[in-house]
């Protein structure tokens, strides 16, 4: 009872927000220095989250050979700088990274 409880009240909170957003779309025209500068949140907020995943992975910077994240997300960067494809970034990356997390390092 209390988890159906709360997913109620995560609905309570979440849907009115994320709805207004969705109705609202369309229906107003920012200025386009806001449009430009919108573009920018998706890898802002994703380099926010991932750098400090990478360089600190135990609290702590860890700017070494034996850090298995950063060696992934540098083999990561690479494929997708080379290759520009999504889903081999994603599938080198991964695979590079467990490899090197539980076989190698």
């Amino acid at each position: 009872m209390n988890d159906l409880l709360l997913i109620l009240g995560m609905v309570a909170v979440t849907f009115p927000v994320r709805y207004t957003l969705f109705a609202l779309a369309g229906r107003f025209r920012f200025p386009e220095a806001v449009s430009d500068a919108l573009r920018f949140v998706p890898p802002a907020v994703l380099t926010a989250i991932i750098v400090p995943a990478v360089l600190m992975p135990n609290g702590e910077i860890q700017l070494s050979l034996d850090n298995a994240y950063l060696i992934g997300g540098l083999i990561a960067v690479a494929i997708a700088w080379f290759s520009r494809n999504l889903l081999l970034t994603i599938l080198i990356g991964m695979t590079s990274f467990l490899i090197l997390k539980h076989l190698i390092l």
